[in-house]
């Protein structure tokens, strides 16, 4: 038996309509950054997305806003090389930040791409908080705790969700949630919250959508 995807007991109606309304709204590319001087102004919240290079980002991101291809997805991961800005509603940038992790790029460019993720996540008032994207048939890996530590360092509120839940059986998935859930309590910028989600299913994605949608 395929396990649940999310629990809405955790939203209200009235806040799981702003997030749909949110999200049925225009979504628009801004800019690809590749350095901090190439940031839009600050006058909107940021709302970061990271992960492994094959976690799925590019997928959920599409999910979340009803695009087929707002963001790139493609069989070769580590594809995002850039900090990637698109508006969404009045107040929002959904940022595609950069995936980490994937073993076949280049050592300059993968130095490259973390100096630019540091000095983003150390530099960027307006980052609201950041989703750290884990594959729920993995769990949390040793460059996802890098992440986390850099995050807490940083002082950068974040919450983990988990991607690609429809791959596991229920107690599959109860067992890495309550693994995540563990990890995350010495982190003291982790959101107590996890998200379950599949792309593929469009599951939790309601969810999601209205947390975000909590944050103006």
């Amino acid at each position: 038996m395929s396990a649940p995807m999310s629990e809405t007991g955790d939203f209200t109606e009235t806040e799981l309509n702003a997030g749909r309304l949110l999200f049925a709204g225009e979504c628009n590319f801004v800019r690809g950054v590749v350095a901090l001087d190439g940031l839009p102004s600050d006058e909107r919240i940021d709302v970061a997305f990271a992960g492994r290079s094959n976690v799925g980002k590019s997928s959920l991101l599409n999910a979340l806003t009803g695009r087929k291809a707002l963001a790139r997805t493609s069989n070769t991961p580590g594809r995002t090389r850039e900090i990637n800005y698109f508006e969404i509603g009045k107040h929002f940038y959904l940022v595609d930040m950069p995936g980490y992790g994937y073993a076949r790029a280049e050592r300059a460019q993968v130095e490259a791409w973390n100096k630019l993720v540091r000095a983003y996540l150390r530099g960027r008032a307006s980052l609201r908080r950041l989703f750290l994207l884990i594959d729920a048939r993995h769990g949390l890996k040793p460059n996802d705790l890098e992440i986390i530590d850099m995050l807490d360092e940083a002082a950068v509120s974040f919450q983990v969700v988990l991607t690609k839940g429809d791959k596991l059986k229920s107690h599959e998935l109860d067992t890495v949630t309550k693994a995540v859930d563990v990890a995350l309590k010495n982190h003291p910028a982790a959101h107590p919250r996890l998200h379950i989600t599949s792309s593929a299913k469009r599951t939790g994605l309601d969810e999601l959508r209205a947390e975000i949608a909590m944050l103006a």
